[in-house]
């Protein structure tokens, strides 16, 4: 479910360069350092040398992803970077090592034991960031890596039948454009055969445990989806929640009960939040049992036997850790974890142990474990932070404003250390979705503006919002777009009331959607900022729903509205920051992954050149081997550096 420092001679410099390849940004000279081979450049000056190094230091740190238990020992796949980009590692106790098993020049995004021997794997991986993600079976004896998809479509990870012979997951293989069904045995690539033909926006979440049914998700948009029961010989379909009604219902996750006559999710229906329910199959009667937590339900797993359900409560951002007794229906003792936030929970197969991450503005996201009987705590891995004393990290402070409706929004401040005096300057960092929420987190390296530069970083969660209600949810679908930007408009008022801060010197960035509330921000607020960082952002929604890819265009048009309306075309035309060039007039930064199948490089493109054509300062930085962002650790450390270096000039005034 929704789920060392750098080298002080240009000796060792170069030597670390040769050690990955010679991928990592180059020196020109022994005072400047130059982008590698991937990264294309235009109008970004010569970064200092010693700019590069005081930033890397905060892109050094590290963290750890669950990625999954193995079914007989006590042991836990995760994910976790070590040289350029994030590999499956083996652990096999608390705190121990983390052993290397995975090796590419790609990131791994997923993988999961064979779940009754756990004598292999598959994991899946993309190339370039284009996220057609294949799936691939790695044994463990032999080290021995075997292809399972067509090396083509986009193929989610799959779920394991309980017998450990089956793999089901979907793919866009037929058409390139819709998820339908498939079943493998990972052991016999050639037992690889569609099960059912689907449509956009499927994916499944279970098996049953007697292997004869599966749970699968139709998703609509974010406020609607729908429970499905898939027959696993024939492929038949049954709707668990029919469609029709007035009322738009959303259902996250989905895992069957043990004795397979219900299932557990969580779900909106009646109410502003997700909450935790039970749904009898025979009757599609729902149990809720959180109605007392006016929060949203965004994790949960059932124990192996039932009888407990551990589910994850977003509380004004961060995530709580709470047991339900599934006999009684009550809420156990809240766990006593380790201050943070709670990401992701799975039990372990013989129903003791429950894993985790946790994350907070002091430590990178890492794996603990819960002996749930005793209420023991432990540590699986201690993420580096490049050598950084992290102790000293500023938490965030929740913060709210007003908006131009009298609606309450609200954001987390991060404020630099009280060495700094005098009003600072502010980064104001939008998420993106934009159904996405920011939530209290390690910053990376944004620290480097807190603790060196004295720059306070603010995330607001505008309308659009999950995490708030679905009321919320949908204040800025369609047509209400522009009222988000207004909310942003309302938090520079509130910047301005505060007598720590300085509302001459702003910055907005953001990435994904958050790229694109920074163009119109720049269109919309020219002189409420000084400049602007646009990360893989849209330029104009009408070209990105027509260039972006097919599986995805339905879906995004639930929320952006549907371009081939003449009304939504002409609202998309007039509001598209590409539009409205002329009315910016800060300097802007845009970083784009040439391989994005989400915001095309188009998107990037057509801004830059429009932007060049009125003579208003711009920089573009383009990754030839990334997709929606920049994930690869060469490529990572050269953006923070030149965007550490855009903040000093055009923020700061350096």
């Amino acid at each position: 479910m929704r789920r060392a420092a750098l080298p002080l001679a240009l000796a060792a410099v170069l030597l670390a360069a040769l050690a990955t390849g010679g991928s990592r940004p180059r020196l020109a000279a022994a005072d400047e350092l130059k982008p590698n081979d991937n990264l294309v450049t235009d109008g970004v000056p010569p970064i200092p040398l010693d700019l590069a190094r005081d930033v890397q230091r905060y892109t050094d740190s590290r963290s750890a992803t669950l990625l999954d238990w193995h079914p007989t020992a006590r042991e836990i796949l995760v994910g976790t970077r070590f040289a350029a980009t994030t590999q499956v590692h083996h652990v096999r106790f608390p705190g121990g090592a983390r052993t290397q098993l995975t090796f590419f020049p790609e990131g791994v995004a997923a993988a999961k034991f064979q779940p009754t021997k756990g004598d292999y794997f598959v994991f899946s991986r993309d190339v370039g960031g284009n996220e057609r993600f294949q799936n691939f079976r790695y044994d463990l004896a032999t080290g021995a890596v075997t292809l399972l998809t067509d090396g083509k479509s986009r193929n989610s990870p799959g779920v394991w039948s309980p017998a450990g012979d089956r793999l089901a997951y979907t793919s866009t293989r037929r058409n390139g454009r819709d998820n339908d069904l498939y079943l493998i045995d990972p052991a016999e690539p050639k037992s690889d055969r569609m099960l059912a033909e689907l449509g956009v926006g499927w994916f499944v979440t279970d098996w049953s445990k007697d292997g004869a049914r599966l749970l699968a998700i139709e998703y609509v948009s974010i406020n609607e989806t729908y429970l499905w029961l898939i027959d696993a010989k024939t492929g038949e379909k049954a709707a668990i929640t029919p469609k029709g009604g007035g009322e738009k219902v959303a259902y996250h996750g989905g895992r069957f009960a043990p004795d397979g006559k219900g299932v557990w999710t969580a779900t909106d229906r009646g109410s502003e939040f997700a909450r935790l329910a039970r749904i009898d199959l025979a009757t599609k009667e729902h149990t809720v049992f959180t109605d007392d937590i006016p929060w949203d339900v965004d994790d949960f797993d059932v124990s192996p036997d039932g009888s407990t359900v551990a589910f994850v409560t977003n509380e004004d951002g961060v995530g709580t850790l709470r047991l339900l007794d599934a006999s009684t229906g009550k809420e156990r003792p809240r766990p006593q974890l380790p201050p943070g936030s709670v990401l992701g929970v799975q039990w372990h197969r013989a129903g003791k142990d429950l894993a985790f991450q946790l994350v907070s503005a002091r430590h990178p996201a890492d794996v603990y474990s819960l002996d749930v009987a005793g209420g023991k705590v432990e540590r699986w891995t201690a993420s580096e932070t490049g050598g950084l004393n992290t102790s000293r990290f500023v938490e965030p402070e929740l913060v709210k404003w007003k908006s131009f409706d009298g609606r309450a929004i609200s954001g987390f401040l991060y404020r630099p250390p009280a060495s700094f005096s005098g009003k600072r300057p502010v980064i104001v960092n939008i998420h993106g979705g934009p159904e996405g929420q920011f939530r209290p987190m390690y910053l990376g390296a944004m620290n480097y503006y807190l603790n060196e530069l004295g720059v306070a970083v603010l995330f607001p969660n505008v309308r659009g919002s999950s995490g708030y209600g679905k009321t919320f949810l949908q204040l800025d679908n369609g047509l209400k777009r522009e009222d988000s930007y207004k909310d942003v408009a309302a938090l520079f008022d509130w910047i301005k009331g505060r007598p720590d801060l300085d509302a001459e010197r702003v910055m907005v960035t953001g990435g994904s959607y958050g790229g694109h509330m920074t163009l119109a921000v720049a269109t919309y607020y020219p002189d409420r900022i000084r400049c602007a960082v646009d990360v893989v952002g849209i330029s104009n929604l009408r070209t990105c729903l027509e260039n972006t890819e097919p599986y995805r265009r339905d879906l995004r048009r639930a929320e952006y509205g549907d371009e081939r309306d003449p009304k939504v075309r002409e609202f998309m035309e007039r509001t598209a920051p590409v539009n409205n060039v002329a009315k910016i007039t800060r300097p802007l930064f845009v970083i784009q992954g040439q391989n994005d199948p989400r915001v095309p490089a188009s998107e990037a493109e057509q801004m830059v050149k429009a932007l060049k054509k009125r003579g208003t300062p711009v920089w573009y930085l383009v990754a030839k081997d990334e997709g929606h962002g920049f994930r690869k650790k060469p490529n990572v450390e050269y953006q923070a550096a030149a965007t550490a270096a855009f903040v000093k000039r055009y923020l700061l005034g350096d």
